[in-house]
């Protein structure tokens, strides 16, 4: 095994980048990009096709948080980390048949204008505050840090800081296009994403096929990781007893078994999906039928994910467990499950290291690029446009975006330089969620009660984000100390450094209902708000689905009930 970049790989990684940099310049000249017009540059309002829609979707989703994190999961955890992924897919045919009408209905081009017309202007205020932070100090950065990490192992080790300015800097040259420039490189970043990353799950599976006597089988491979790790083909974890080992205890505490389905989850997936600017973006300049067409593309190409992400984690597992991947899987002298995807890149041939590392490159300038651009959108039109120069020009604003573009990558790198959030002593994947989770079950909440109960009031609403947000971090820092680690809403788990924590996802859900229930209690005391609030336009057609969308969406569903019933 090689595990350095020859020149071969160097030329086929500068090819990719004169390629999306060429087919990024001849989007913006012949779609036309308006530097002027506001909702053209964050929005290509009316210009992304189903495909293309759908594409960004994943081109954005899809980044180091799954190539390395994910992957890093799979080492570790094992096929179960695919809930984030086929769930995901059953997410997003919520979003496309509850979601999506009403944001479309009402002409709705950021989540704070949502909040705005439901509630009111201090509502959408807080979100958009609540979500810059987020975006910025937490997935942006994470984004840009885990790419870093990976591209740097695949290169040799010893030019983190410089790749890391390099990907912000690719990211930026796609950003500043608007959305129509994004949306149509996706198309082509999902393309090498996809052919990339199928290659190295299928040279992953072939070297374990080879080095365990099957020959150069990847079907045999497979089998052969089934037989070698059963205990990585289980899709539900068991609750830990008295008799189980400390890994049993962090597997059950990262993906808490059937608990975890009954509300954590899905607040994790539906906010992300459904009230997040970075991804709605990409659907609501266009009309209903193309904006589902592409949200249900999406969900069919979320159900292929972990056949890229998860099965050379789980690969690198089983070489490693045999005697393999020993140095590559280390950092600093300690196992780094991170290390996993880009381990197995190790084993590709010439040509093709420099196409995995192209593949993994899309992911992350794709993601960067996309996040970047919600930044600067819900900067732009939410804060400054309404708050800080409300007689703006377009053209202004516009301006004001793209500075807000180069301020949040320059914000990502100095976080950065030193780890200061310590995303690599967390594993990437884990740090995102997360902290994802402090928020999450106090705003979707607020967007639930707001598209189908029309007593949900503003005063509730700023009630719910804060008591939300308060809940989260008492249930995750104070809450076992407090009334002990074995309660009926709880059970908090040891780890490995001898504190007692609450399973994240076991979290959100309880802070989600407790959110829940406070909105719907102060709404009801609030009569005057139920009064003077809600300018929702609503179409009692609008959740009907065509034959051909219903089609699609018992297809994904099947698919998954499918995948659940062989995995469970």
């Amino acid at each position: 095994m090689n595990q350095g970049l020859q020149t071969y790989d160097y030329i086929v990684f500068v090819l990719y980048f004169i390629l999306i940099s060429s087919y990024g310049i001849w989007i913006y000249r012949k779609k036309k990009t308006s530097t002027a017009n506001t909702k053209d540059f964050f929005l290509a309002e009316g210009q992304l096709t189903w495909w293309a829609i759908g594409a960004s979707l994943i081109a954005s989703n899809i980044s180091a948080e799954q190539f390395i994190g994910m992957s890093g999961n799979g080492f570790r955890l094992g096929l179960a980390i695919s809930v984030y992924e086929w769930l995901a897919a059953v997410s997003l045919v919520v979003v496309a048949i509850f979601f999506m009408p009403v944001y479309l209905k009402n002409r709705i081009y950021t989540m704070p204008q949502f909040l705005k017309t439901r509630y009111n202007e201090t509502v959408a205020m807080i979100m958009a505050i609540f979500w810059l932070f987020l975006y910025i100090f937490v997935n942006l950065t994470s984004i840009l840090y885990l790419g870093a990490i990976a591209i740097n192992n695949l290169t040799g080790g010893t030019h983190f800081h410089l790749i890391m300015i390099g990907l912000a800097v690719f990211a930026l040259f796609i950003t500043l296009g608007g959305m129509k420039v994004i949306g149509y490189t996706d198309v082509f970043q999902v393309l090498i994403l996809t052919v990339g990353g199928l290659i190295t799950s299928y040279i992953a599976l072939t070297v374990v096929s080879e080095q365990f006597g099957l020959g150069k089988d990847m079907i045999a491979g497979f089998k052969h990781l089934m037989q070698a790790a059963p205990d990585h083909f289980k899709m539900i974890f068991d609750k830990p007893g008295p008799g189980s080992t400390q890994k049993e205890i962090e597997d059950y505490a990262s993906l808490p078994g059937i608990a975890m389905m009954v509300a954590g989850i899905w607040v994790a997936h539906l906010n992300y999906w459904g009230c997040n600017q970075y991804i709605t973006q990409r659907a609501l300049g266009a009309d209903l039928k193309t904006a589902r067409t592409g949200i249900l593309f999406a969900a069919f190409l979320k159900l292929m994910m972990p056949i890229l992400v998860v099965v050379p984690g789980i690969a690198a597992y089983v070489l490693y467990q045999n005697g393999g991947l020993q140095t590559q899987m280390m950092t600093n002298g300690v196992l780094n499950q991170d290390n996993a995807y880009s381990s197995v890149v190790g084993f590709l041939p010439v040509g093709l290291k420099g196409l995995s590392m192209a593949a993994l490159t899309a992911a992350i300038v794709a993601s960067l690029a996309g996040k970047a651009n919600s930044i600067s959108t819900i900067y732009s039109l939410d804060i400054y446009k309404k708050y800080i120069n409300k007689e703006a020009s377009d053209t202004k604003i516009v301006t004001t975006g793209r500075v807000i573009i180069i301020l949040s990558l320059i914000i990502a790198i100095v976080i950065n330089w030193k780890d200061t959030l310590g995303i690599g002593g967390k594993g990437g994947f884990e740090f995102i969620q997360k902290y994802t989770g402090y928020i999450s079950p106090a705003i979707f909440p607020v967007f639930l009660l707001g598209f189908f109960w029309k007593r949900a009031t503003s005063k509730a609403a700023i009630t719910g984000i804060f008591l939300g947000v308060v809940l989260s971090i008492v249930f995750d820092k104070f809450l076992p100390g407090w009334m002990g680690n074995d309660t009926l809403l709880y059970t908090a788990y040891p780890t490995a450094s001898g504190s007692f924590e609450i399973p994240y996802l076991i979290q959100m859900g309880w802070v989600f209902c407790f959110t829940t229930l406070a909105i719907i209690l102060v709404s009801l005391l609030d009569v005057k708000g139920q009064r003077h609030e809600n300018d929702i336009t609503e179409d009692k057609g609008q959740f009907k689905l065509s034959n051909a969308h219903l089609a699609m969406v018992v297809l994904v569903l099947g698919v998954v009930i499918a995948l659940y019933i062989k995995f469970w």
